[in-house]
């Protein structure tokens, strides 16, 4: 038997695929360490160093005058600057333009006769023939060496935080509805305007790709006046999740239906016509015929449908706002970051519990995807 050789072409088609697979899988597997790593290393180093020592420049206040003691004269000042943690200190310093200054084991002299030692384990002292008149201690500047370190206490913040379960539930609440209303009316309008003749199909069709355009910021404002007005003539409530249905439904509706519309006219004429002949009305033949084969272009926008929703935080902060019993989850992280961003340290986790939910509707709407695909290809005997 001769030996099947693979041609240069199928060599390049795979290296390619796999190529692209490394590139988008490498920034995610950056956001999982990240997520994992302690909070001192991430700012002192990037992902791809976890598993190496990192080298740090940090500043340690020692105790105040008031934590002194006399020893046979001579007035002393002492503890750790690692506080605990792990690693070694290489160098010392007394001043931040030259935090290594000086070796360990070396000792520093200060003014009026004070000197400082500091020990690799981290223990310094601090001496002086004087009793110290500092309030504040004095900074001691170091450089230590710290193995990697793995925690999931990023984890644990986001989700023990307060009314993180509410807000999950209210992301579900939007993103859910958000995405089924706008497939329900766009499948029906699709098929009407791929096989329903009636007067200005194509001009409804025209302007159903015009207001693709339309940037989603400029229409929120006019949009939320509108619906408040309308609201308020009928009673209804302002911030409910009635209007943010609404809005996502008027959102995403321009894109579905040109989706699906393109699906759906493309879909065999004769299986339309024969139906027809049988005696089946539009809406026999759209439930019977057209939904079983347009699962494809059905669960392709669901999948993009449901991100959009569940990742959003401007329509939801517009139509909903920031009340503890509706805020969705993005908003949420977003306040358990603080007003100036200081808790920076769970973006990363927060990225992975968040992802969660999408990762599970892709999966299981690709089995449906795959099953659409292939409904209608065999003929029946």
């Amino acid at each position: 038997m001769r030996k099947s050789t693979r041609s240069p072409l199928t060599w390049f088609v795979h290296l390619s695929v796999l190529f692209l697979v490394v590139l988008w899988t490498l920034p995610t597997a950056g956001l999982f360490v990240t997520a994992i790593r302690d909070k001192d290393q991430i700012v002192a180093s990037g992902w791809w160093t976890a598993l190496s020592t990192s080298t740090q420049n940090v500043i340690y206040r020692a105790p105040a005058a008031d934590k002194q003691v006399e020893e046979n004269g001579v007035y002393v000042i002492s503890g750790n600057v690692l506080e605990g943690g792990k690693g070694g200190v290489s160098a010392f310093g007394t001043n931040s333009r030259t935090p290594g200054a000086y070796p360990i084991g070396a000792t520093a002299d200060l003014a009026d006769g004070a000197q400082l030692t500091v020990a690799e384990d981290g223990a310094f002292r601090i001496t002086s023939p004087t009793p110290f008149e500092n309030k504040r201690g004095m900074r001691i500047f170091y450089t230590a060496e710290i193995p990697p370190r793995f925690t999931l206490e990023n984890y644990r913040n986001v989700l023990t935080a307060e009314g993180i379960g509410q807000s999950f539930l209210n992301s579900l609440t939007v993103a859910v509805p958000s995405t089924v209303i706008p497939i329900l009316v766009a499948a029906f309008a699709a098929y009407a305007l791929a096989w329903m003749k009636f007067p200005g199909r194509a001009l409804i069709l025209a302007v159903i790709v015009g207001l693709l355009v339309v940037p989603l910021q400029m229409s929120l404002i006019p949009l939320l006046q509108m619906y408040n007005k309308i609201g308020a003539f009928f009673g209804v409530p302002a911030k409910t999740y009635l209007g943010i249905w609404l809005a996502h439904m008027g959102f995403g509706l321009p894109l579905a239906i040109y989706l699906l519309r393109n699906y759906i006219a493309g879909l065999p004429r004769e299986i339309m016509e024969s139906a027809r002949v049988d005696g089946a009305s539009d809406f026999t033949i759209f439930v019977k015929i057209v939904l079983p084969l347009s699962y494809p272009a059905l669960a392709s926008f669901a999948i993009f449908q449901f991100l959009w929703t569940w990742n959003d935080l401007l329509v939801a902060t517009v139509f909903l706002g920031n009340s503890e019993e509706t805020i969705v989850l993005t908003g949420r992280l977003r306040e358990l970051l603080g007003s100036r961003g200081g808790n920076w340290e769970i973006l990363t986790s927060s990225a992975f519990i968040t992802i969660i939910v999408p990762l599970l509707v892709f999966f299981t709407l690709q089995r449906y995807l795959v099953r659409g695909l292939l409904a209608g290809s065999v003929k029946g005997g």
